[in-house]
């Protein structure tokens, strides 16, 4: 593991930050002055910060929280709009969004400790489904269900090609000419779902994710969080191919067994 990623899951600062503190002189390896990021470090290596032990790797936990309306997915914002951070207590302020939802987007959004665990749920190539309601306006004519239907085969806005997407239409308001859909999808363009609907001629006036890989909204409310327990996340992440962070849920069990064996050879030393 390199050693910015290792300050990084102590949970101390981001990998760039980590960057800047080794740049200044402030790491050291083993009693030896670091200089450079580029250096990998096994888990015998003894890491210190300004002189003080670097604290040990965060487990990896994920947790659900329902972004609401007007909040940026950022830790902080120029214009003092209010932020993701702003809704989360001290001490989880730094955890890792999985992607993001627009200003005026709203619902399910993942936090995690692990870097890892982010990159993976985000990239392209792992296809994780994501699922969102909108409400429409516009014209819901079995014409205009036809052309929702036909993004299943993708869709071209602007020159970008947009993958599959299926379109259930849930209810309607036939006073307002409003109506709700689910939308499924596998990719995470930027206000990919906006785009399109605009381009056929649908303004959003709603947008909520409900479901991001195996993970749903549920009951949640507006501004709340909830932790994934331990043992549905190692469910879910069992039956996920190619995880990268297994190896930290490994290195998390093998913390626990040393524990649990200093904690037994205390009590021997005490008979």
């Amino acid at each position: 593991m390199r050693i910015a990623k290792r300050i990084a899951r102590s949970g101390l600062a981001s990998r760039r930050e980590a960057e800047a503190m080794i740049a200044n002189g402030r790491v050291s390896i083993n009693d030896e002055p670091l200089t450079s990021p580029a250096r990998n470090v096994a888990e015998d290596d003894v890491i210190t910060l300004d002189g003080r032990p670097l604290s040990a790797i965060q487990q990896t936990r994920v947790y659900l929280f329902y972004k609401p309306r007007e909040v940026l997915t950022a830790r902080s914002d120029p214009r003092g709009r209010h932020c993701v951070p702003d809704f989360l207590p001290p001490h989880l302020a730094r955890l890792k969004t999985v992607g993001r939802l627009d200003f005026l987007s709203e619902g399910l959004l993942l936090l995690t400790t692990d870097g890892e665990l982010a990159r993976y749920f985000e990239h392209p190539d792992n296809a994780l489904l994501r699922r969102y309601r909108l409400r429409l306006h516009g014209d819901c004519s079995n014409h205009a269900r036809t052309r929702l239907a036909e993004l299943a085969q993708g869709i071209t806005v602007d020159g970008f090609r947009y993958r599959p997407i299926t379109i259930k239409i849930q209810t309607r308001d036939n006073v307002r000419g409003n109506f709700w859909v689910e939308a499924s999808l596998r990719e995470g363009k930027n206000r990919e779902l906006r785009k399109i609907m605009n381009s056929l001629g649908y303004r959003v006036s709603r947008l909520i994710r409900t479901q991001y890989g195996r993970f749903s909204l549920g009951r949640l409310e507006a501004g709340a969080l909830v932790e994934v327990s331990d043992k549905e996340l190692r469910r879910i992440l069992a039956s996920t191919s190619n995880f990268p962070s297994q190896n930290s849920l490994e290195r998390q069990d093998r913390q626990k067994q040393r524990v649990g064996k200093n904690k037994g050879s205390q009590k021997q030393l005490e008979k």
